[in-house]
């Protein structure tokens, strides 16, 4: 029978409405009752219903009472949501059946043996911003430099050991880490004492302490055992060591586990999730039942085709095949391929995209740009406000709204505008300075008192003996700061500006320093901020364009674009997906290769899949030849991931002057590089050839002489002096260049 004949085949008239319109694979892993079970669910192959219809079929069929089964989520809305629909299935209410979270069910069971696991019934779980209040208490009596090892560097340390199952004693010599001096392990110890002595616990030890638990009593983990008939687990590929070998343990009874997920989306490898236990699941169950969803029910076949042979590169898999049947016999729009000059022009093409699908009626809830960091999402943010498209950043602030990007224009009013007191106050100590509450008291009270601004106030103290001389020493040294960069204003252009003053100020410093997950990408968006301000001619115009920007941002609805990150993509989809910025060290990203070499590239990769899939209808992929960085201009290599899509199902669509297919009449005929496809079992081939200049001919350059750039691109002369020409560039602005890298050009 074939795939399709398979998944339509027709079964039993009389079935119970949870088993009806259920095709082949998904009715076979919801009857797939007895001993362990693997789903591979694809995305979009109707893995939240298969959830749902095999818990009503467990109690539908009396197989087990809800108090014997045991069913795992990652979040509270996917419990509530599985429990809604299954009491609608029913259509009765189910009680007392064991539906949550990793983290919810384990504080259940905690509360019943708190005495055992070391603590009080009434245990208090503490959120995010209490372990770091603790945490600092220990760091500052262990005499550990705050600044250098941060409460939240230190608890994240922490929590990676609890994410991987490791009680303090547990943590071997190869384990350990080089935090806090090398005591991070007797941190650790006092962590966990103060933990107990105040009667509680973190979030990671509600599984930790349950498998301490399970350990320490046998006839307790054996009484849960045999409790739990049947057990459940949604996206097991994003299961830590601690939430493996929690279920492992629960399992070993009746081996009736059935884990939900899919190998392709695991990408959550920098918070602990282990794409092995997936992987590893027939080892760890074996005879287990392995059930692949592979009939997609959202996105094109092309869509798939192109996402299945990108995720195939992969050696880290169980391997399944996405498909899907055709729409009246339509395989859908091929993968768009743009080609964009940087990413201003990327921001544009995307933008008219949206405006012309817009005036075709089609609502903007049903795009969304993706990008692989959040420093991308500025350029589209500014482009979809200029064009008055409304729209949403998801799982983030906007790009103005973030810390480091406030703090930074607090410093830039500072410098232009000596009488904002809100930019004063904001930047007095940070990075920090010995400048604490009681100076900055005393500058409010005479600022008051004299009706002065806060700045000028601070001016007068420091000419006083009314500070402490710590205190004095270092605001005298942040207004002087202020004074000479002020000065520089007049001459610097500003975005040349804005770097000196966040080096100076150690503001970039602090983020350099700084140990904890999200710097990097902090100090991302602080480069993303200084081409920003290039685009404005002052740095009071470009601060103006800033608030508007701010007083603009109002929600507009639910019919709005939707900006985000592939990770917060996941569980997502769309009719149409825009892919931005596919270019080496961007995507696949620098740091995932630097840190995780091959399986870094591999979890890229899987995010590239991720991307794909969330289509329905149509995807763009976009890339750069040149991205501006930190202002200076990179030149910038298509991703691999493009030359592994398939070459039969991808549409290049270069923009003029740029990569064209081989054989476009329209292509121009001067271009220093000239770009073509070819089809291959490899994919999509991206290849070039260089054009020779010549120098002799390079060096009679006029004003007023059309040229071309091999980084910067087509552009006027403006002045000559020698071999140099200083040239205004059509995309790139006004660069000084030698006359050698040069060609004359008509354009």
């Amino acid at each position: 029978m074939t795939q399709t004949g398979a998944a339509m085949a027709a079964t039993p008239e009389k079935q119970p409405p949870h088993l009806s319109g259920l095709n082949t694979a998904q009715l076979q892993a919801v009857e797939a009752l007895d001993g362990p079970v693997l789903v591979l669910a694809g995305a979009g192959t109707g893995k939240t219903r298969v959830l749902t219809s095999r818990l009503v079929h467990l109690l539908a069929t009396a197989r087990a009472m809800p108090s014997q089964i045991l069913a795992v989520t990652f979040t509270n809305k996917a419990a509530n949501e599985m429990k809604h629909r299954v009491e609608h299935l029913l259509a009765r209410p189910v009680e007392g059946w064991w539906l949550g979270t990793f983290h919810s069910i384990g504080a259940r069971i905690l509360r019943r043996h708190a005495e055992l696991a070391g603590l009080r019934q009434n245990f208090t779980i503490l959120d995010a911003d209490d372990q770091v209040r603790l945490l600092k208490q220990i760091l500052a009596a262990e005499d550990i430099d705050d600044k250098k090892w941060p409460a939240r560097v230190m608890m994240a340390v922490i929590q990676r050991w609890k994410d991987r199952g490791l009680a303090p004693e547990q943590v071997t010599t190869g384990e350990d880490s080089e935090a806090a001096n090398g005591r991070a392990l007797a941190i650790y110890r006092q962590y966990q004492e103060r933990l107990r002595t105040l009667n509680a616990a973190d979030f990671g030890d509600l599984l930790l302490l349950n498998l301490a638990l399970f350990k320490s009593n046998p006839e307790v983990l054996e009484d849960y055992q045999r409790r739990f008939k049947y057990l459940l687990v949604d996206e097991y590929q994003d299961t830590n060591v601690s939430q493996y070998l929690w279920l492992r343990l629960l399992a070993q009874a009746h081996k009736n586990i059935c884990c939900v997920g899919d190998d392709d989306q695991s990408i959550y490898g920098w918070r602990g999730a282990e794409v092995g236990n997936i992987l590893r699941f027939e080892q760890d169950f074996p005879g287990a039942k392995i059930v692949r969803l592979e009939r997609n029910y959202r996105s094109t076949p092309r869509i798939l085709a192109a996402a299945s042979a990108l995720i195939a590169h992969n050696r880290e898999r169980l391997g399944k095949t996405l498909w899907t049947e055709p729409q009246g016999g339509e395989q859908g729009e091929k993968i768009g391929l743009r080609a964009c000059w940087d990413g201003g022009d990327e921001a544009r093409f995307v933008g008219e995209e949206i405006e012309a699908m817009q005036r075709k009626k089609q609502p903007l809830s049903g795009m969304a740009v993706l990008v692989r960091a959040g420093f991308q999402t500025r350029e589209f943010e500014e482009r979809l406000m200029t064009l008055g498209v409304p729209y949403r950043v998801v799982g983030g602030p906007r790009f103005y709204e973030r810390q480091e990007i406030r703090d930074a224009l607090a410093y830039m009013r500072a410098v232009v505008q000596p009488d904002d007191d809100l930019a004063f106050e904001r930047i007095v100590n940070l990075p920090r300075r010995s400048i604490g509450d009681t100076t900055l008291a005393a500058a409010h009270s005479l600022a008051r008192a004299k009706k002065l601004p806060l700045m000028a106030a601070c001016r007068e103290l420091v000419a006083s003996d009314e500070l402490k001389p710590q205190a004095k020493r270092a605001l005298s040294a942040l207004l002087a700061d202020l004074d000479r960069w002020k000065a520089q204003a007049e001459t610097a252009p500003h975005p040349e500006l804005a770097e000196i003053v966040l080096e100076e100020s150690g503001y970039t410093g602090m983020w350099k320093a700084s140990k904890a997950a999200d710097a990097p990408g902090r100090l991302d968006n602080l480069k993303e901020l200084i081409p920003a301000m290039a685009e404005f001619e002052t740095m009071n115009g470009f601060l103006e364009h800033v608030s508007l920007v701010m007083e603009l941002a109002t929600d507009a609805g639910s019919d709005v674009v939707s900006i985000m990150t592939l990770h917060a993509a996941k569980g997502l989809e769309f009719d149409t997906v825009f892919l931005p910025g596919w270019e080496e060290d961007l995507f696949p990203h620098k740091r995932a290769l630097d840190e995780g070499g091959a399986k870094g590239l591999e979890e890229e990769r899987r995010l590239a899949y991720v991307g794909l899939t969330r289509a329905k209808r149509r995807v763009v992929v976009s890339y750069v030849q040149h991205r501006r960085i930190h202002a200076s201009w990179i030149a910038c290599l298509p991703s691999r991931f493009i030359g592994e899509l398939p070459a039969d199902e991808v549409q290049l669509d270069g923009a003029p002057g740029l990569f064209v297919p081989e054989g476009d009449d329209h292509a121009p005929q001067d271009e220093a590089t000239a770009f073509r496809l070819r089809g291959g079992r490899g994919g999509l081939l991206i290849e070039g050839s260089a054009r020779e200049i010549d120098s002799e001919r390079a060096a009679n350059f006029q004003a007023g002489a059309r040229v071309f750039h091999q980084k910067f691109g087509y552009g006027t002369v403006a002045a000559v002096d020698g071999d140099k020409l200083d040239i205004e560039f059509d995309k790139a602005g006004r660069k000084k260049v030698i006359d050698s890298f040069v060609q004359s050009a008509t354009a």
